[in-house]
């Protein structure tokens, strides 16, 4: 498995994240063998949310797996988000919420401390003043070691900047072949006989870049946000051609394509899977050894329903 070094965080993070949310239908030895079966093909980033299941449910079945897995918690990774309050129809980045819920994520997964914590999606109503007192308490504590941020757009994190004194190292964004607009933009700009011109990100992808903000790509193989996935769907057909012929010519599934397609890029961005079925972890996981050349991006990216302007 390929690793990268985040910039000011966590060193030698392996590309792909297994990701949790669908964690909560399984038993804990099933759980347990996603959790195993995840760091035997590489991957040593597990990433979490409060909002992941009814009352944390996420994070206490992780925990409940975790010591049958056989791994041990200072080989892995572990991250959470907060501010996403479903059961109060809001988002929240009070210091008292942010505090709260890192400390049930805490209890729920039972450690002592998190990797990383991320802010789940803007609060309209935050204080920047208050994030900043949170960060400072969880930091001392040694609660929380790296903090970043998801679905933030360059903006909202400078204001973040302006206060909070540790460095925001992730930005979680959504990307796939389909859901490509974070690069779409600059392709089109000021083109107005195409949507793929609307600026929908303020540029984030530059943004981080400069910033050395990386990116984490939720639902890699995704449709919209919950619209399935684009592998062997009727409805892309161009896509999965072009993604059956790589798939052939380097020994690997149509996914693990799909998913090189993200690692190809030179912002070095991590890709969250999120499936709980052992097979297709070892399957998704091939992407990290899969070498697409420069033709390759693009002859996907064009498959997906772009077009050079």
């Amino acid at each position: 498995m390929k690793k990268i070094n985040i910039v000011n965080g966590p060193q030698n993070v392996s590309v792909i994240i297994q990701g949790c949310m669908r964690m909560p239908g399984l038993t804990k030895e099933a759980a347990a063998e996603v959790i195993r079966t995840a760091y035997d093909s590489g991957i040593n980033f597990y990433d979490h949310a409060s909002c992941y299941g009814e009352d944390g449910a996420a994070e206490k079945k992780f925990a409940e797996a975790f010591p049958l897995s056989g791994v041990k918690r200072e080989d892995i990774y572990i991250q959470s988000k907060c501010g996403l309050c479903f059961d109060r129809n809001e988002f929240d980045w009070t210091k008292e919420n942010i505090l709260s819920s890192v400390d049930d994520s805490l209890s729920r997964l039972k450690v002592e401390y998190l990797d990383t914590l991320l802010l789940h999606r803007p609060d309209l109503l935050y204080d920047p003043e208050e994030v900043a007192e949170a960060f400072d308490r969880l930091e001392k504590s040694g609660k929380v070691r790296f903090f970043g941020v998801s679905n933030l757009v360059p903006m909202q994190i400078e204001l973040l900047k302006k206060y909070v004194k540790q460095p925001l190292i992730i930005n979680q964004v959504q990307l796939s072949l389909e859901q490509s607009q974070l690069i779409d933009q600059a392709l089109y700009m000021n083109n107005k006989t195409t949507e793929f011109s609307i600026n929908r990100d303020g540029n984030c992808l530059d943004y981080c870049r400069l910033s050395d903000i990386t990116i984490q790509a939720w639902s890699p193989l995704q449709i919209g946000m919950f619209g399935g996935t684009f592998i062997d769907n009727p409805d892309f057909p161009e896509l999965n051609k072009a993604l059956a012929e790589l798939a052939e010519r380097e020994k690997v599934s149509k996914t693990a394509i799909a998913l090189a397609w993200i690692l190809r890029h030179p912002a070095k961005m991590q890709a969250i899977i999120g499936t709980m079925n052992p097979e297709h972890i070892k399957d998704a996981c091939m992407a990290a050894d899969v070498k697409l050349s420069h033709h390759d991006w693009y002859a996907l990216y064009l498959a997906a329903g772009k077009y050079l302007p």
